[in-house]
């Protein structure tokens, strides 16, 4: 926890920390960069730092924690940092690089708020700063451990053996380990990082849930072409889509990520939209392969039929799931067997004491998150996963 000295400090001066944030951040990562341009081969998505997405996801995470050793200074934000230390795994953060996000950082922080960073205002947050990183250092070291990997290193290659066009825009591709070593074991929900060497010669992470497809020590990863204005936005996703055939090999990061399904006997709903299903498909199949009588209620919402990526493997098991159902809406074409317009659970149903595994685009998981408490399943019951830096959960938690 904070000393008594410092949390009178970082409260005074939070709301003025907090809003230099995006400032702060800003600045620490073009200094940094600058300076150590290497973190951008195979470490740092220049993609999320084009679009901001990524400052803004540092700047949440430092303010929640403040926050968090704030109003609970007896409680360790768990869940907060196990978010963060899932996502620092799955790219390969080592503890040295601590040292040198902490002299960017606070050289950052002295650059934009100049004089109002006395000594003891410094020396406070400095404290936040190190209480943060030891706690993300001994999860991940732990989480490391699990993965059977030394020094953060669990890249691995894989053949594509298989490639299959799920929509004009989705394709998945089936995987098999290279070597003798068996694939890693895997939780239905968990993603892996691939990492591909871009034209410029500048190696890409791109983080991709394990959708299924897990037979004979195979992987599937469905990887959604990425449509934005401004490169080098969907650079990776463009071209695995563009590039990768059966045959061609693949390195990938050992599994990761907090949100996966937990066993027991309480109805489950797997709430999803876009490419958000992957989870949803990975979990199910997961189900079904164990012969669950749970009752699960799928939910989805996309564009229209044709851009429902694994429509047909969602189908065939909640089809293979005794006592599952499945519910769709598509924005446009939606027929006799789905709903017309965006998902509206006022008439769904939604079974007494859930479990919620929610996935897509973050406007709309904010708005079924507020359906869903609104029908009676309780917020903590509620799981989601965000595709890329977690703009949510900072807010959230502060």
């Amino acid at each position: 926890m904070l000393s008594p000295e410092s949390a009178d400090t970082v409260r005074a001066t939070l709301p003025a920390v907090g809003a230099s944030l995006d400032a702060i951040t800003t600045r620490f990562y073009a200094t940094m960069f600058a300076d150590r341009p290497e973190l951008l081969d195979g470490m740092f998505n220049r993609g999320n730092q084009a679009n901001g997405e990524q400052r803004r996801a540092l700047a949440g995470s430092i303010a929640a924690f403040a926050v968090a050793l704030l109003e609970h200074p007896e409680e360790r934000p768990d869940r907060l940092l196990a978010r963060i230390a899932h996502k620092h795994t799955a790219v390969g953060v080592t503890q040295d690089q601590y040292v040198i996000v902490h002299k960017y950082l606070f050289g950052a922080i002295a650059e934009v708020l100049g004089e109002a960073v006395t000594p003891q205002v410094a020396e406070a947050w400095d404290e936040v700063y190190w209480l943060m990183a030891g706690a993300l250092i001994a999860l991940e070291a732990r989480i490391y451990a699990e993965a059977g990997a030394e020094g953060g290193d669990t890249w691995r290659k894989w053949r594509v053996t298989g490639r299959r066009e799920e929509t004009p825009d989705v394709v998945s591709f089936q995987l098999s380990p290279l070597g003798e070593e068996p694939a890693p074991p895997a939780l239905p929900g968990q993603y892996v990082s691939v990492r591909v060497r871009m034209p410029d010669g500048v190696h890409q992470l791109r983080q991709y849930t394990l959708s299924g497809g897990e037979r004979d020590g195979q992987w599937r990863i469905t990887v959604k072409r990425v449509h934005e204005d401004g490169a080098p936005e969907g650079e990776v996703s463009t071209l695995l889509h563009e590039t990768v055939r059966v045959g061609d090999e693949l390195t990938l990061s050992a599994p990761f990520g907090e949100v996966t399904l937990e066993d027991g006997d309480a109805p489950l709903v797997l709430v999803s939209a876009g490419i958000g299903c992957t989870p949803m498909a990975a979990m199910l199949e997961h189900l079904a392969a164990t012969g669950s009588t749970r009752r699960v209620l799928v939910l989805h919402a996309d564009r229209s039929p044709a851009d429902h990526a694994l429509r047909r493997d969602v189908e065939g098991l909640v089809g293979a799931l005794p006592t599952a159902e499945r519910v769709f809406w598509y924005e446009d074409g939606a027929g006799d067997d789905a709903r017309p317009g965006w998902m509206n659970l006022a008439d769904v149903g939604v079974p007494q004491g859930a479990v919620v595994y929610l996935c897509g685009p973050l406007p709309f998981m904010r708005e079924a998150r507020a359906q869903l408490i609104k029908a009676g399943v309780a917020a903590r019951d509620i799981h989601y996963e965000v595709f890329g830096p977690d703009l949510w959960l900072g807010d959230e938690a502060a």
